[in-house]
């Protein structure tokens, strides 16, 4: 079965190409978000088990987005590093980080495995 995700990015093109990706590798996207209020509401709507959850985001950190969210396995990305957001990952709700130039499908699944 596969997972459904959900992707909240506020860049259209990075959301279309992480789409491609993570459908050709067997997720099922079942909706995109481009700032925070919006995803919270898809999330609750849709009740996805994974989202793909941009740092940064126009109207709210995506770490502020993650303690809203209750029951999906949360993946920060962004286009800076980990390292840039000191603790800030590890105290989230997030099971992971992943750098943008660093998203795969493996990469993904060994976070979801070892969450």
């Amino acid at each position: 079965m596969k997972r459904r995700v959900v992707i909240v990015d506020d860049h259209a093109a990075f959301r279309r190409s992480a789409r491609r990706l993570l459908e050709l590798g067997g997720f099922d996207v079942v909706g995109e978000a481009e700032d925070g209020a919006s995803a919270v509401v898809l999330v609750h709507e849709l009740e996805p088990e994974v989202v793909l959850l941009d740092v940064a985001l126009p109207d709210m950190s995506g770490f502020d987005v993650a303690e809203q969210l209750t029951g999906p396995k949360i993946v920060l990305v962004s286009s800076r590093e980990r390292a840039d957001f000191g603790p800030r990952v590890q105290q989230s709700r997030a099971i992971g980080f992943i750098a943008k130039n660093e998203l795969s499908t493996q990469v993904l699944r060994e976070l979801l495995e070892a969450a």
